[in-house]
């Protein structure tokens, strides 16, 4: 699953949390995409040790923030689902 599938995936349970159609979200998926988003995370401080330009350090830089950004998101919902689980 690329960036731009476990972005989209968030995004969709983002939309089910709205809709209060938090029973459709499995933890576990969330936790899929959380472990993918820090799998990319490694990756790419390992690519931006290993890089010497400073353009390309920028861009992967840029896309740290990104999926850093992802991880917060994809952790507080995994809090709220749990919060729900626990009131129901």
């Amino acid at each position: 699953m690329g960036l731009g599938k476990s972005i989209e995936k968030l995004d969709d349970y983002y939309d089910r949390l709205a809709q209060n159609k938090v029973k459709k979200i499995k933890p576990d998926h969330v936790d899929k995409v959380l472990s993918k988003l820090h799998g990319k995370e490694d990756s790419l401080r390992e690519e931006i040790a290993a890089t010497q330009k400073s353009s390309k350090k920028e861009r992967l830089e840029a896309k740290l923030a990104v999926v850093q950004a992802q991880i917060r998101r994809g952790e507080w919902l995994r809090e709220e689902i749990k919060t729900d689980a626990a009131e129901s």
